[in-house]
């Protein structure tokens, strides 16, 4: 038998143990207060954290009735939709909208040009990274391979556990 498919075949037999051993009583999350992902158990959207950088919108005041929407999503007070179609235009959008984000306005030309120079020069990876970290080990999902890249350079940062911002700026 081949070891791919024993790994997946046993991995199949471990399921139910797993729910059994890892399933939330549903009573907790009312108990506790804690909330199902971005709705209360009414279906009511929930704030799950105070921050400046995005919004969501679920709801929308009709006729006196709060009635669900497809949702919107805001960076930073822009409509991701607008955000998007304003970088088009201008070219360079996920350079502003990352200094969106991190910095909290949209650049000036000079800023976007300075930002986007910034981003060009410290681009580069370490010598052999692409080959040894990136092309040794491929995956089908390239979110778990950049998670797994990222994760890996900050073995090469000397800096890589201190938090202060001037650092956090630079890494990121």
């Amino acid at each position: 038998m081949d070891y791919e498919k024993k790994l997946r075949d046993y991995a199949r037999t471990k399921v139910d143990l797993a729910i059994k051993n890892d399933e939330i009583p549903g009573h907790l999350f009312n108990d506790l207060g804690v909330y199902r992902g971005l709705r209360d158990e009414k279906g009511k959207g929930v704030l799950t954290g105070l921050t400046s950088i995005s919004r969501i919108d679920a709801f929308e005041i009709q006729n006196g009735q709060r009635v669900p929407i497809d949702g919107r999503l805001y960076y930073r007070q822009y409509e991701i939709s607008d955000l998007v179609h304003r970088c088009a235009e201008s070219g360079f959008g996920f350079e502003k909208a990352s200094y969106l984000l991190m910095f909290g306005e949209m650049p000036t030309e000079d800023e976007a040009e300075e930002f986007i120079e910034m981003l060009s020069r410290y681009r580069h990876l370490p010598q052999n990274f692409t080959r040894d970290i990136i092309m040794k080990a491929p995956t089908q999902d390239i979110m778990n391979s950049m998670t797994r890249s990222i994760l890996t350079l900050a073995s090469y940062d000397p800096a890589g556990t201190q938090t202060d911002l001037d650092i956090t700026i630079r890494q990121s």
